[in-house]
């Protein structure tokens, strides 16, 4: 295993210099430029955007001095620079982060993921697995959120907080995120998990796998997936099992499985949906009846060979997306972005991505040194160890940053999940919350601002 290295510095730019092992962020300088006396290019502001993520409790005045007395090497050789003649005033930060195009952080955040999935090893027959969910996020009630993102609506009338929708994909071995599809989940703009797969998929690598639940288990995704170069293993509803048995082919059974194949054709109703199709269209696929350790059976539908053990062994761990899911939205602190505008919503977004994939070499070297898969180390004690030895120290050489990463990852190696039955099970309880005392009236939401949206 290599050591990481690096220039003298701050320890922030240490480790934002891992991102950069693959990938050079001053190159979207040339890609997306301003003008040439800029202190705040857009690799300095993409900078300053990672360490807002990775530290979400600092303001943008925080982030500020952070950049004066870190200093990385992405600032430009201007005169205020070599004169340390930087304000510390946010504003210009403030109207950086609007300025920077919404394109230059998706092709970061893009390039971030890739080399991030690239450096796990595939995970069946040299082929990568992808994990497909949907999830949603409610925003502050900011007029421009509120419009492109709809509240819910009851019989009492519409709601306060806006509601986007995000389809997500995490790779089954290492865990790296790619950047993940938003859409509106209500009003008449709103849109479904299965339209947005579609986009979703044009970013995962050719020869991959997409693995989804039951709400992806139709055609018009599968024929998506297939039509992109991607496998699939899809879990289907028990309706859309028992059609699909009764017209399948038996070609295996053993203990606690059945495999069958069948033509796989869309129905009426998705042909409306779907006129562009052509007549003839159908896939070749497999369906497999897995026993689980629940008592139940899993149904899943896969145009790959992968074999029943195999699907049933890769759909078990479908919940570790779930867990993904909740790393980005709660340890990363993405559900609490102080944003008012859309286009800001998706840069913090893309940089959350960002932050994420972080640590996602950092737990696999962890994972290599405690012989064990990355999965099996806790995404929050390893990010906490991350923070704690590395984030939250300074480093003036380089030898020294070199220990503190090997006691970090001596640390990181033991934040092993426990090892607890496959088949745990616990009924959801709770206790019921007490009624109110004071009835508030309902405040009107705002529907014009006078600030400038950050």
């Amino acid at each position: 295993m290599t050591e990481p290295s690096g220039p003298t510095g701050e320890e922030f730019e240490r480790a934002f210099d891992l991102l950069a092992a693959h990938f050079d962020p001053s190159e979207a300088d040339a890609r997306f430029p301003r003008r040439a006396n800029a202190v705040y290019t857009a690799s300095v502001i993409l900078w300053m955007l990672v360490y807002q993520r990775t530290h979400p409790d600092k303001s943008l005045e925080a982030t500020v001095k952070h950049l004066l007395d870190a200093r990385p090497d992405l600032l430009p050789n201007t005169k205020r620079v070599r004169e340390n003649a930087l304000s510390s005033n946010t504003s210009s930060y403030s109207d950086a982060r609007q300025w920077l195009p919404l394109e230059a952080a998706r092709w970061f955040a893009d390039h971030v993921s890739r080399a991030r999935i690239d450096g796990a090893p595939p995970t069946w027959s040299g082929r990568r697995v992808f994990l497909i969910d949907g999830t949603t996020r409610t925003l502050a009630p900011e007029p421009e959120l509120r419009e492109k993102y709809p509240p819910a609506t009851n019989p009492h009338g519409r709601g306060v907080w806006p509601v986007a929708l995000l389809v997500v994909a995490h790779e089954l071995s290492s865990g790296a995120a790619v950047v993940p599809e938003v859409g509106a989940t209500f009003g008449p703009h709103a849109v479904s998990e299965t339209a947005l797969a579609g986009a979703v998929m044009d970013r995962l690598p050719a020869n991959g796998v997409v693995m989804a639940d039951a709400g992806f288990g139709i055609f018009a995704v599968a024929l998506g997936a297939r039509a992109r170069g991607l496998g699939f293993v899809f879990r289907l509803t028990a309706a859309r099992f028992t059609a699909y048995r009764r017209t399948a082919r038996e070609v295996g059974r053993g203990d606690g499985w059945w495999t069958g194949e069948f033509a796989w054709r869309p129905s009426a109703k998705e042909r409306r949906k779907h006129p562009e199709w052509a007549a003839d269209a159908e896939l070749k696929a497999r369906v497999h009846e897995v026993s689980i350790p629940n008592g139940g059976a899993l149904a899943v539908v896969t145009d790959t060979d992968a074999t029943a053990s195999d699907v049933g062994s890769w759909y078990r761990q479908r919940g570790t997306v779930e867990v993904d899911i909740r790393n980005v939205k709660v340890v990363l602190n993405t559900e609490h972005m102080a944003v008012r505008s859309e286009a800001m919503f998706r840069k913090e977004l893309l940089m959350s991505v960002v932050s994420y994939n972080l640590v996602v070499p950092f737990r696999r070297q962890a994972a290599e040194r405690a012989k064990c898969r990355p999965r099996e180390l806790s995404f929050k004690r390893v990010w906490t160890t991350f923070r704690t030895f590395l984030l939250g120290k300074m480093f003036t050489t380089a030898g020294q940053w070199r220990a503190g990463y090997e006691r970090a990852l001596g640390y990181a190696m033991r934040d092993r999940l426990p090892q607890r039955p496959p088949d745990r099970r616990y009924e959801r309880e709770a206790y019921p919350r007490r009624p109110k005392a004071d009835q508030f009236k309902k405040r009107k939401p705002r529907t014009t601002t006078n600030h400038t949206p950050t």
